[in-house]
């Protein structure tokens, strides 16, 4: 991405409603998939570390490792008090075979030529039995100036998801839509309404917005816990094991 696109993730990603219900899926996904007791959690495609600030506190015992691509990220992600960081390619990562308990991923795979040489990379990390949690942009058809934006490569189906999990030598255990409430609202945006004269969608709302969004949000984190998986939604949360 272009260095502003990651000042502004630093700015806004503690906050914005979007990535509180990101993270809240990925933690639930990891609460449920990793066993009690100590583990080592990588986050592939860290960015400037707004994930592993929100989640490294709820669990003391699990060690995390922040790896990107970008300079700015990891330089980002360090003056936000993210010691572990790692400046390297998911591509090729600095770690060996079966390092970590688990993989977390968020809007990473998006942003790659190679995403199916970057899965087995993330795979060849992780332990036999750890699980990978992967977060990817859904729907061909919502491609917008979000996605030129922020420098990305395709979106994705949830049969495409699974298919690739498995390619990489990996059991795959959910692959539901979110964001499937304001599905219709964030399609209006990218697809109705006039673009932003600059950049992403990254960006904080005013603060009744964000509440409203939230509560929104948490109306169907509590369908992902009780009703299964979503067939719809503007994003693409997948857990598979090794």
């Amino acid at each position: 991405m272009e260095a502003e696109e990651y000042r502004k993730l630093a700015a806004v990603e503690d906050a914005m409603w979007y990535f509180r219900a990101l993270h809240g899926h990925v933690w639930r996904e990891l609460k449920a998939h990793t066993p009690a007791g100590p583990g080592r959690i990588l986050d592939a495609g860290c960015g400037t570390g707004g994930l592993i600030r929100r989640l490294a506190s709820r669990r003391p015992d699990w060690r995390w490792t922040g790896v990107d691509v970008s300079p700015l990220a990891c330089q980002l992600a360090r003056e936000r008090g993210i010691a572990d960081v790692q400046e390297a390619s998911v591509a090729a990562l600095p770690f060996a075979d079966g390092e970590f308990s688990a993989v977390v991923s968020a809007d990473v795979l998006y942003h790659l030529d190679d995403d199916d040489g970057a899965l087995r990379e993330m795979a060849r990390v992780l332990r036999p039995g750890g699980v990978m949690v992967i977060n990817v942009p859904a729907h061909a058809w919502l491609w917008s100036y979000h996605d030129v934006a922020v420098d990305g490569r395709r979106r994705y189906a949830r049969k495409e998801v699974a298919a690739k999990l498995r390619r990489a030598g990996l059991t795959v255990e959910r692959v539901t839509h979110w964001n499937t409430l304001l599905l219709p609202l964030i399609a209006a945006r990218r697809k109705l309404w006039p673009a932003p004269k600059t950049g992403s969608d990254v960006k904080l709302a005013a603060p009744w917005v964000e509440v409203g969004l939230s509560a929104v949000m948490a109306v169907e984190m509590g369908w992902a816990r009780n009703l299964g998986d979503l067939s719809l939604g503007s994003s693409i949360l997948a857990v598979a094991r090794r």
